[in-house]
């Protein structure tokens, strides 16, 4: 009979002719932490929000600021300045934004004062839009040439930061587990090759305003989240008229420290011909919440009795509703 030591030969021998390329890097946990000692600590980006060598994203329902705020802090690291009250720990460097939003003109005219007296960009803000002459209707065929652009660009201009306005022009489906995984993977390898930090436009679905800013809200976020390092969110206040917040989502090199209980309020106006996000104020998130009417509630509580006798079960429910399933419980035992 074959020894158990034998047998693990064989295998890795059978491996080995096969030539498979090795899918992990093994090393102790101690030799790990030493080689990474010699490796700089992140700087910040944008404050706690976006580090070095990080895939963030930063995503919001339409018409909230998404691309203002990314145009800005893009500006904020091209011209070696701090942004909205945040620190950044870079020098002055160039970065390459991709904008599928706006043509030439609508850019234009966003950075004027109807379109004269122009904001004028440090240069080190490279802008890029897409060649319509490129373009193809297979979507395989377009994420890899857009990928392959993307590197091209960044060797070519010795790009570091790159940001990427927005995601639902590269996949329509973001919310497609297949498309989502695939186009992050990718992003997170070219990441990884040339030590890039990439900050990634995305959209919300339509949204309950009375609930606080979560995870769940991004399109796409069980496969977004997972393969990005950081992220975070533009909220619309329903208390102050015009007032936008800013909340960390997910963060990896630092604590949370704009969370419900401490958003940032900003609002957005043009100064010298650059719109952008002007800080206001702390504050938490609960204060700036849709309060649900009479009405409102009711019929919220009507549908989670009705779901409960349908024998849905209590977990469920909350995440139909979108309510905790504290509240779940509370509702079915006081209507019952």
């Amino acid at each position: 009979m074959e020894s158990l030591d034998s047998l693990k030969s064989n295998i890795i021998n059978e491996l080995d002719s096969k030539k498979y390329p090795n899918q992990f890097i093994v090393k102790s946990a101690n030799k790990w932490i030493e080689e990474s000692k010699s490796r700089p600590k992140p700087n910040r980006l944008f404050g706690d929000f976006w580090f070095e060598n990080e895939v963030c994203i930063l995503f919001a329902d339409t018409n909230q600021g998404k691309s203002i705020l990314a145009t800005q802090i893009g500006e904020s690291i091209a011209s070696g300045r701090s942004t909205c009250g945040l620190d950044k720990e870079v020098l002055a460097q160039k970065i390459l934004y991709f904008d599928f939003e706006l043509s030439d003109k609508q850019f234009e005219n966003r950075y004027s004062n109807d379109y004269s007296n122009h904001y004028n960009f440090p240069s080190n803000f490279i802008r890029a839009e897409i060649n319509d002459e490129c373009l193809t209707d297979n979507l395989v065929d377009f994420e890899k040439q857009f990928l392959n652009s993307i590197e091209h660009q960044v060797l070519y201009n010795n790009i570091k930061i790159i940001f990427i306005d927005n995601l639902t022009y590269l996949k329509n489906e973001t919310e497609k587990a297949k498309d989502a995984l695939s186009l992050m993977k990718e992003l997170k390898v070219l990441k990884n090759k040339h030590n890039l930090s990439i900050l990634i436009l995305a959209h919300t679905p339509k949204r309950d305003a009375s609930k606080p800013l979560t995870k769940n809200d991004l399109s796409g976020s069980k496969m977004l989240i997972n393969f990005c390092d950081s992220c975070f969110a533009i909220g619309e206040s329903s208390s102050d008229n015009g007032v936008k917040y800013l909340k960390q989502i997910k963060q990896r090199n630092t604590e949370q420290k704009y969370g419900s209980d401490n958003i940032i309020l900003f609002q957005i106006e043009k100064y010298n011909s650059f719109l952008q996000f002007s800080f206001i104020g702390f504050s938490t998130e609960i204060e700036h919440l849709k309060t649900l009417d009479i009405q409102d509630r009711n019929d919220r509580n009507d549908t989670i009795v009705k779901l409960h006798n349908e024998g849905v079960s209590n977990v469920d429910i909350a995440k139909e509703v979108g309510v905790s399933e504290g509240t779940v419980r509370y509702v079915i035992k006081n209507n019952n």
